[in-house]
């Protein structure tokens, strides 16, 4: 056992060291590099290069067929507005949107989801591509190079007839020809045979593949992708931080997204233990712009003159208090005086006289002039002692006229009789109190002896039992904070306790039925006739307990901290962070850890005060993929949609076991590390026991479909498939704008 200076030797708790900070993105910015200035421009002027076009509702990526890689990658957006001043009229595609705020109030998207709607904007974001791109076009004025777009698995036939109009009306294009973006990244990646995992910005799709073709019948739709994850994340961080200065913009949210989640390998596992201090490595600290306000330091002779002003201040406000104390202790002089003066009137004028001359001065009798006296010297005298430093001692009232028999007194001495009983009660009851308070002072000392005496002789058996009073204290205010937090809730025990005991304070038997039965409904109503009857309303404001009061609550929580305080002193393995008051803190509590990590907040710091802590949301917003009904979502999760197709819709064994064999795993919302570790995890708890399950990513998950679409049109040697699927300018006039090749890595007629 430890001696008593014990907790001075106790080691320190290391202070964490500072957090690392993240920074955001800058925001979007119009683009003023040369997109063609790292290509080699001599191809564009060669007619039968085509022209790739990813077509995403994130980034639309355009480019020639022979580039390594897209050489516009922008928002599918544009701006046009008017310019009243000059009356001139703008338009603005990609990131030039931001170029003002006008142009960023006025931008359209040309998707609704992941559908081409807005087909005026569509036309005007294709002149802005084809600009950028460097397009002289051909003698005839039109576009001179074959076009290869990509769209949406499901392309509903109207979106892709407008847009095929668009490209063989307004731009002359020699031909044209869709595939899904998907499979031209599988098919880029080496796919033969397998499931395509697809998350784009707006839905996820899962297109089983055989011998090269996508099975588009069996393909399922989950409508979840980045940008449903980018919301998500934004409505999150809006719940944790309602307060915070700086507003969550859309973007900023994107990025927090893609910069800091993951997929965990185990959920529910590492959401118990994610806030827990050994976790803090996961808590990341992002920290917002902000304007530092700038705090002017005085110098050391500047603070020297203000300290000195201070003591001039409390000087001059001392010099007035005592100048008032003067000025009322002169006057009580005076007032002491002139009260004596009259008083010593009694004996040289008549009583009759002396009694109008009492009465003059608002004076029932002389006794009322002798009290006031008395209370004026002894004032007196207690502000003249103050003054010196004396303490003041009350004198002991006398009481003459208490033993002498009321026979022997006349009315005047009856009534001191009476007033001098009146002070001889108080005066007793003081001294017992102050008696009271001395046999208390030496209970508890004596108390603190013994128990030095039982520390000393036994301190493990001390120990022992003042942890068990601490623990029984904590019972007792834990039970009292679990009946005031039951009775908040109507539906709860103590709360159905309190309202039959309000319900009882009437008569049990309601009035009307004793009026039905002849009674007397008023005559059996005496409720509060005795003290039980009000015990009733204690009942009610403690819930039924009769203990819920302040001043016990206060006397267990001083005594708690007493018995702490012990312990901290006496007992080494009860540290600070044992006691109550540390427990409850909320700086050591979940939700601090949640809010604002594991270390101390400042409020005044102007920094942290512009600091997100991202923790949970790093697993949470991922992992809607496999549980949609976290985010409110009615659908399967991809393990579902992936079983069901695997096991229910493909009937050939050994089809199941080569799709099996190549999970891929391509686009921008499934980026997230561990994705497919945990994709394969879940999949091998629901495939047949031996399945062999293989789950691979795409070599750039936003690039690839673009690749793709480039290697497929682009090599001459490699290019007879894409030149039997494309819709020539003749065909489309002849055929009509619905007309359409099937080719593996387009849809389906």
């Amino acid at each position: 056992m430890a001696s008593s200076n014990s907790s001075s030797t106790r080691t320190l708790a290391t202070p964490l060291p500072p957090p690392k900070l993240y920074t955001l993105p800058n925001p979007p910015a119009p683009s003023t590099k040369n997109i063609n200035a790292d290509f080699d421009s001599s191809f564009k002027f060669n007619n039968s290069l085509p022209i790739v076009i990813d077509n995403g509702s994130w980034r639309t990526r355009a480019g020639f067929a022979h580039d390594p890689t897209p050489r516009l990658t922008c928002p599918p957006q544009v701006s046009r507005y008017l310019d009243r001043k000059i009356g001139k009229k703008y338009t603005f595609g990609g990131w030039d949107v931001n170029v003002d705020a006008t142009a960023r109030g006025q931008a359209k998207n040309i998707f609704d989801g992941n559908v081409v709607s807005n087909f005026d904007a569509m036309e005007m974001y294709l002149d802005y591509a084809f600009i950028k791109l460097g397009i002289e076009g051909d003698k005839s004025g039109g576009l001179g190079h074959p076009l290869v777009m990509t769209e949406p698995v499901c392309n509903p036939n109207y979106s892709r007839k407008m847009v095929t109009e668009l490209v063989f009306e307004a731009y002359s294009a020699p031909s044209l020809v869709y595939g899904i973006d998907a499979l031209f990244s599988f098919n880029y990646n080496g796919g033969k045979t397998g499931l395509v995992m697809s998350s784009g910005n707006t839905a996820t799709h899962l297109i089983p593949v055989i011998d090269g073709k996508g099975l588009i019948p069996m393909t399922t739709r989950l409508n979840w992708g980045g940008s449903q994850g980018a919301d998500f994340m934004l409505k999150l961080m809006q719940l944790k931080y309602p307060t915070f200065p700086s507003k969550l913009a859309n973007w900023q949210a994107e990025a927090l997204m893609m910069d800091h989640c993951y997929v965990s390998n185990d959920y529910k596992e590492e959401l118990e233990k994610f806030l827990t201090k050994d976790k803090e490595e996961k808590d990341r600290v992002v920290q917002f712009p902000f304007t530092e306000a700038i705090k002017i330091e005085k110098s050391q002779e500047e603070l020297e003159k203000l300290a000195e002003k201070r003591k001039e201040s409390g000087r001059r406000l001392q010099e007035q208090a005592a100048k008032s104390r003067l000025e009322k202790l002169i006057k009580k002089e005076g007032e002491l005086e002139y009260y004596k003066d009259l008083q010593s009137k009694a004996d040289t004028m008549a009583k009759r006289d002396f009694k109008r001359l009492l009465e003059s001065n608002d004076f029932d009798d002389e006794s009322q002039l002798d009290k006031i006296i008395k209370e004026l010297d002894k004032t007196i005298r207690r502000a003249r002692k103050q003054d010196v430093g004396e303490e003041e001692v009350d004198d002991a009232p006398s009481f003459p006229l208490i033993d002498i028999p009321d026979e022997d007194l006349d009315e005047e001495q009856k009534k001191q009789k009476r007033q001098q009983k009146l002070v001889k009660s108080s005066h007793d009851a003081r001294l017992r109190a102050k008696a009271e308070k001395d046999a208390e002072k030496a209970r508890i000392a004596d108390e603190e002896r013994k128990d030095a005496e039982n520390r000393e002789r036994d301190p493990d058996t001390w120990v022992f039992e003042k942890r068990a009073v601490r623990d029984g204290l904590v019972a007792k205010l834990k039970e009292r904070q679990r009946l005031r937090t039951e009775l908040t809730d109507r539906k709860s025990l103590a709360s159905q306790m309190r309202m039959k005991s309000i319900a009882n304070l009437a008569s049990d038997t309601p009035a009307a039925k004793k009026r039905r039965r002849g009674g007397n409904a008023d005559a059996d109503d005496n409720f509060g006739a005795n003290d039980d009857d009000w015990a009733v309303y204690r009942s009610i404001g403690t819930g039924g307990t009769g203990e819920d009061d302040e001043d016990e609550e206060e006397e267990l929580n001083r005594e708690l901290k007493s018995i702490e305080a012990q312990l901290l002193e006496h007992d080494p393995d009860f540290e600070e962070h044992h006691t109550r008051d540390a427990q409850e803190d909320w700086s050591k509590s979940l939700i601090h850890a949640f809010l604002r990590g594991s270390r101390p907040f400042d409020p005044e710091n102007q920094a942290e005060q512009n600091q997100m802590h991202i923790n949970i949301e790093r697993i949470r917003v991922p992992e809607v993929v496999f549980e949609p009904s976290m985010a409110g979502l009615d659908q399967a999760g991809i393990v579902e949609i992936a079983s069901d197709i695997l096991l229910h819709r493909i009937s050939d064994p050994a089809e199941r076991n080569n799709i099996l064999k190549d999970i891929f795993c391509t686009g921008g919302s499934i980026s997230f590390k561990g994705f497919d570790e945990r994709l394969k995890q879940e999949l091998t708890a629901v495939m047949p026991a031996g399945s062999l399950i293989n789950v691979r990513t795409a070599g750039d998950v936003l690039l690839d479909a673009w690749r793709g679409a480039a290697a497929w049109c682009g090599a001459p040697e490699k290019n007879a498939e894409w030149r039997r699927a494309i819709v020539t300018r003749a065909e489309y006039l002849e055929n009509g704008s619905e007309y359409l090749k099937e080719h593996r890595m387009g849809n389906a007629w």
